[in-house]
């Protein structure tokens, strides 16, 4: 690559850092939040070798939380802890804020305009690839340091706390890499977002699988989310796959730039296909579905595949809950039966569904927003259109996406678990999914009145997401009270097939639900447009 085409690449970089650098805070403190936590709160929950004994089998008791947090090497010391519960999650945040990061200072200067600014001074054409990537290293770099030395200062060894802090900074890099290839392809900054993050979600679901399911080695080895879990911290402290990621990010990096150096100025490989000439739309339900025709095609096919993977992962319960010594003694000492423990596998996996269910609706009320801002929503108002009926349309739409996408894949498991003799009937199943939805709706809601009401904190709008899925994946851990664990509305969720449970759960989410719509839309009715 030329000198010239890296022109003014260090400048912009410093200029990134300072003022992008901000946005990646977030992300520092979260996963610093989430290792130090573990550290700290575990001598106090799990105070003796009998708690951490009860630990044990509660996590091999429901392989479910598996497919989240990876396999558990060793849940006697805190150090090990540490590593089961932050290892995975931790990378998969870090690398969530490295392709934000990347994409917002690529495809998102060009759909700006800033882009073409910068590029009417002295700056090579390569040179804000370079910057937005040199600004995601860094950050991964800063993330990991400050996750592992503040991990050992609270308490957790060194050499486990700095490999752990390693995986984070190694695992920001490769998904850098990837956002950069995605920026690329991507003829917009939310195809780019969509196409990293989809890669994102699809290796770490593949990596948690195949543990779960013990799949051959080499599956392991072929994701490279499974080389970070092979460096077991706390256990075996392997060091080696960290250069599995360096040279991954070489490679893909590379790819990145062969490809930027070839496509047109603010265009992608995937170009946005023309409108017709003549409008056809007449309805503002018709205008919603079609602004997001793309996403509702893209979440219907993945969760066809969700629906297929964790039906297959469902029919291999007996098999994994037999494999695990801890579990079976359990059973031996009649403390619970194989049918409660699939029941409340068939729960809590149904529940992670229905977190994932929710991204997409908030996504689609997301929107809306970014239609207001780029002073689409005005000449729309400007005809007869009201404005509750235009809100109406957007969160009817954000409402059933969720709904289907969860009842798809809901469907697919009722079927393939029901033929697989574990025990779980169909029509069992398929209402345990039904029950599901009003806690989906409830977290959309959120957002809807987010976007309604107070369109300038829109991150709020993904508060819904992130709460259900801290309580209701990471509470239990913790053994969080139940009135703390109940501000997630798939608390609720009532498991269909205990004769004692609290359907009077499902009354209380669907007043929130009203409550959060009708905020949303009476904020959406008196709220100036694009303020």
């Amino acid at each position: 690559m030329k000198s010239s085409a890296l022109a003014g690449t260090a400048p912009l970089l410093r200029t990134l850092v300072r003022h992008d650098g901000r946005n990646f805070a977030p992300w520092v403190v979260i996963v610093t939040a989430l290792t130090t936590s573990s550290v700290l709160v575990y001598p106090w929950v799990f105070p003796d070798q009998q708690d951490r004994a009860g630990l044990a089998v509660a996590v091999g008791a429901n392989p479910a939380i598996g497919l989240i947090f990876g396999p558990a090497f060793d849940l006697s010391t805190t150090d090990g802890f540490n590593a089961w519960r932050t290892l995975a999650l931790g990378g998969f945040l870090a690398a969530l804020g490295t392709i934000f990061a990347v994409t917002r200072a690529t495809r998102g200067q060009e759909d700006s305009g800033q882009a073409e600014l910068l590029a009417s001074g002295v700056l090579g054409r390569a040179g804000r690839l370079l910057a937005a990537v040199g600004l995601a290293l860094i950050a991964s770099v800063m993330l990991g340091v400050i996750a592992a030395v503040a991990t050992a200062l609270c308490g957790g060894g060194w050499e486990a706390s700095l490999l752990l802090g390693a995986t984070f900074t190694a695992t920001g890099w490769m998904f850098a890499a990837i956002a950069a290839v995605a920026a690329q392809i991507g003829s917009d900054v939310r195809t780019a977002n969509s196409i990293a993050t989809a890669t994102l979600g699809i290796l770490f679901l593949l990596r948690g699988f195949a543990y779960s399911v013990s799949a051959p080695e080499w599956t392991i080895w072929a994701n490279p989310l499974g080389w970070m879990t092979e460096t077991r911290p706390a256990t075996e402290n392997n060091w080696w796959p960290l250069w599995y990621a360096l040279a991954f990010t070489v490679v893909v990096l590379a790819v990145a730039f062969a490809l930027q150096a070839r496509r047109d100025f603010g265009e992608g490989a995937i170009a946005p296909r023309p409108g017709p000439e003549r409008g056809r739309v007449r309805s503002t339900w018709r205008l919603a579905f079609r602004l997001n025709r793309g996403a509702l095609t893209t979440w219907t096919i993945a969760f066809v595949a969700l629906g297929v993977v964790f039906g297959f992962f469902a029919t291999s319960i007996n098999d994994i809950l037999g494999s695990d010594n801890a579990v079976k003694q359990f059973l031996a000492a009649g403390a619970t039966t194989p049918h409660a423990l699939i029941s409340a596998f068939l729960v809590t996996i149904l529940s992670l569904l229905g977190i994932i269910a929710c991204i997409p609706g908030v996504q689609l009320m997301l929107r809306v927003r970014t239609e207001e801002l780029e002073d689409r929503v005005e000449p729309i108002m400007a005809t007869r259109v009201r404005r509750p009926v235009y809100y109406a349309g957007n969160a009817v739409l954000a409402f059933a996406l969720s709904a289907v996408c969860i009842l798809i894949a809901g469907t697919l498991i009722a079927v393939l678990a029901s033929t697989a003799d574990i025990g779980v009937e169909f029509g069992d199943a398929l209402l345990q999914v039904v029950v599901t939805v009003p806690a989906v709706w409830t977290v959309v809601a959120v957002s809807v009145a987010v976007v309604g009401a107070r369109p300038h904190v829109l991150l709020a709008a993904w508060l819904g997401v992130l709460a259900s899925f801290a309580l209701t994946v990471l509470g239990p851990t913790f053994k969080l009270w139940d009135w703390i664990l109940a501000i997630s509305p798939f608390w609720h969720v009532p498991n269909v097939t205990d004769a004692d449970a609290d359907w009077f759960g499902l009354v209380w989410i669907s007043l929130v639900t009203l409550f959060f719509l009708l905020v949303g839309f009476v904020g959406f009715r008196r709220r100036d447009l694009a303020r």
